[in-house]
């Protein structure tokens, strides 16, 4: 089972810059979207025409036009999805669903949490949100389960390349990572991390503005979170950066992992 999750910074941005075709080259059993700030109409236009048009699709919308919103795309037979975590309508951060690949059944999660901003109702907000996610994940951890997307929050200091810059900045507070920390104490698995061991990045996220890209002066803010029984057969979970900075479809990379489910 290959699954891919990416933030797509606009599912038309992405589509117009080659995004999609990217995403269709992976030939990916699940693909998990985040911030595809579309309506449904809107997602469908973009999709026409890719390969991931044949694919089923879960989409969770935002209420507020061109914001948020994210989405899960599979090859494979998936029940009626979940587009809301508890407290959180319309807000197109949270969409669920069972897929369903060779007898196995999966639980499939695309989660969007967006950045903070210290002092201000948007961090506490983010809070909240997070507070959510954590509830459902201990819920979700004893079954065949993934849970990934954009969390806005990198972990440690491998987790960004200007970390001491950075301290006391939305996106790198001890407050946030702690719920990162809690996740993985509580049986969930980064598999990247746990892949790369403990080095610098491999980063997630790069500035439009200026050399970060060239300097590969990044943010590790994207996850695949495993339950132990997915983690036990994750395979080279990987980052597909983009060879050049003209190459990039998004200001994202896009986070691979293969995972064997005949082990299962």
């Amino acid at each position: 089972m290959r699954v891919v999750t990416a933030n797509v910074n606009g599912i038309r941005a992405a589509q117009r810059r080659g995004g999609l075709e990217w995403l269709a080259a992976q030939e990916a059993d699940v693909v998990a979207m985040q911030e595809v700030r579309a309506t449904p109409k809107q997602f469908a236009t973009a999709l026409s025409g890719s390969a991931l048009e044949e694919y089923a699709l879960a989409h969770a919308e935002s209420a507020t036009a061109g914001r948020e919103g994210v989405a899960i795309l599979t090859r494979h037979a998936m029940a009626e999805p979940v587009t809301v975590i508890e407290g959180f309508d319309e807000v197109g951060r949270w969409v669920e669903a069972e897929v369903t690949i060779d007898g196995h059944t999966v639980t499939i999660v695309s989660v969007y949490a967006h950045s903070g901003e210290v002092g201000t109702d948007k961090q506490m907000a983010k809070y909240r949100f997070l507070d959510a996610v954590e509830a459902r994940m201990a819920q979700l951890v004893d079954r065949p389960a993934l849970v990934m997307g954009d969390f806005n929050v990198a972990h440690g200091p491998n987790d960004l390349k200007n970390w001491k810059g950075n301290r006391g900045k939305a996106g790198f507070l001890p407050e946030e990572q702690a719920y990162l920390t809690r996740f993985t104490e509580n049986g969930w698995v980064d598999v990247v991390r746990e892949h790369h061991g403990d080095v610098a990045g491999p980063y997630t996220w790069w500035s439009w503005r200026g050399k970060a890209f060239d300097n590969d002066a990044g943010w590790r803010i994207d996850y695949q979170f495993a339950s132990p029984a997915l983690a036990a057969v994750a395979i080279d979970p990987r980052v597909g950066r983009a060879d050049a900075y003209d190459q990039r479809w998004s200001d994202h990379a896009a986070v691979v992992v293969d995972y064997d489910l005949t082990t299962l």
